[in-house]
């Protein structure tokens, strides 16, 4: 930028810091021709670096912020990238500062529909700053994951401004009332959602001919609701209608006449649909047939186990990778089994997502960690297990591992995944942590 601004005061410089550090400027600030954003000027807080014996000072910084999706879907990930038009921040000396020097950090600020902040950084990169020049425009990028749908606001927050010319120093500039204007807004749709209707029976079994009561929850509320016998991936004859009620509750009786029905289930619209239905819940229909004379019939119980899953351990170390080349930090996921010991008509899902990464220098979004999923059956096992697909977990998360609905279902799954986090190249060095959680439904 070859404009300058007018400066209020006048400051000492400690001798021995030479050219090394920045100062803040208590005049104006210019605005720049606008980019994507909106520019937004606000009041700014900075402190010079100790060594430099100057007084904190009240300035004014013009920025700007953008992303590379202004209408995404809940669970995308959107990169901002904000940039400080001009700082509250010039070289308080007559002599230049060479190109180079200038890491600058900072936050954005969420708001409406989502809240939080989003960490960003740049570049080690800047032209030389002529003595008494007013400091240059910098850019800082990074992401951060949609979790709400709505109009998100994003405002530019604080900043930090290190130097690094002979010494190491800091200038942190803090936003005097926050939040800073809004600079830029993005409009999160739903996608798909996430199907969380349930059903549960009074009974597993029963004579032909006999009542079960239906529960539902989570339906659309006031929905019409079919109630269905299932012969494997077949529906039989036995049907019936419910409403559900204001909170998409219901109880409704389903009379099982057909011997070869092995699960129940519940659904929205005129045929099954996974997506707005719930089941099949295992229901065994009781073989009512006569003993021929001189005949006994003999029976036993087989006792329905539980759908539960083991890990061989809770910590995954990821490999390092290097500040200012960043790439692929990668691991294992720590070997999941899973166990179906129910028995009956229905299948499993394992998913998992994860949080944002977190450490000394900020963040790395939960977006950035992928999976390639593994899925291996037990011999034996009435079922088969398929593995998710490779992709994203983030957090809205992803399906790892499945096993679909069948006539008779269970089995032992051995369950693993190769992780891989894609680390940003100037991530600030440090030990970052997420906690990646799995659901078995």
């Amino acid at each position: 930028m070859g404009s300058t601004l007018r400066r209020s005061a006048r400051w000492r410089w400690a001798s021995l810091l030479g050219a090394t550090a920045l100062a803040v400027t208590a005049g104006g600030a210019l605005a720049c021709p606008a980019a994507a954003g909106s520019n937004v000027d606000f009041a700014t807080h900075c402190i010079p670096p100790a060594i430099a014996g100057l007084p904190p000072i009240d300035g004014t910084t013009t920025a700007n912020i953008t992303v590379d999706d202004t209408s995404p879907e809940v669970g995308d990930t959107v990169t901002v990238t904000y940039t400080v038009v001009t700082a509250a921040a010039a070289n308080p000396t007559d002599l230049a500062l060479p190109a180079d020097i200038m890491t600058p950090t900072g936050k954005v600020t969420l708001g409406g529909a989502q809240s939080g902040s989003i960490t960003v950084a740049g570049p080690k990169k800047n032209p030389p700053v002529p003595g008494r020049g007013t400091f240059p425009s910098f850019s800082m990028t990074g992401t951060f994951t949609v979790t709400s749908p709505g109009a998100i606001t994003l405002s530019p927050g604080d900043y930090n401004i290190h130097t690094s010319y002979i010494l190491e120093l800091d200038t942190p500039c803090t936003v005097i009332d926050p939040p800073a204007p809004v600079s830029q807004t993005v409009t999160a749709t739903s996608g798909v959602p996430t199907n969380t209707r349930a059903i549960s029976l009074s009974s597993a079994y029963g004579d032909p001919g006999d009542s079960v009561t239906v529960s539902g929850s989570d339906f659309t509320p006031g929905a019409s609701v079919t109630l269905a016998g299932r012969s494997g991936a077949a529906q039989t004859a036995d049907t019936a209608s419910v409403t559900a009620n204001a909170q998409g509750s219901f109880s409704g009786s389903l009379v099982v006449n057909d011997p070869a029905t092995t699960g129940i289930v519940a659904y929205e619209g005129s045929a099954w649909n996974a997506d707005l239905g719930a089941g099949p819940a295992a229901y065994v229909v009781n073989d009512t047939t006569p003993v021929p004379d001189g005949s006994q019939r003999l029976t036993t119980t087989v006792k329905a186990g539980t759908l539960a899953m083991s890990q061989a351990g809770d910590s995954v170390a990821l490999s390092a990778v290097d500040f200012g080349e960043g790439g692929a930090s990668t691991g294992a996921l720590r070997t999941v089994t899973v166990k179906d010991f129910r028995g009956g008509p229905a299948g499993w899902s394992l998913t998992g997502k994860v949080t944002d990464f977190t450490g000394p220098g900020g963040r790395i979004d939960a977006g950035k960690l992928s999976w390639t999923p593994a899925c291996a059956t037990e011999t034996g096992s009435p079922s088969t297990c398929a593995a998710g697909s490779a992709g994203t977990v983030g957090a809205s998360g992803a399906t790892l591992a499945q096993a679909p609905d069948g006539t008779l279902t269970g089995g032992e799954f051995t369950v693993d995944a190769g992780l891989s986090l894609d680390v940003p190249a100037f991530t600030p060095p440090g030990a970052y942590s997420g906690v990646l959680t799995l659901t078995l439904t």
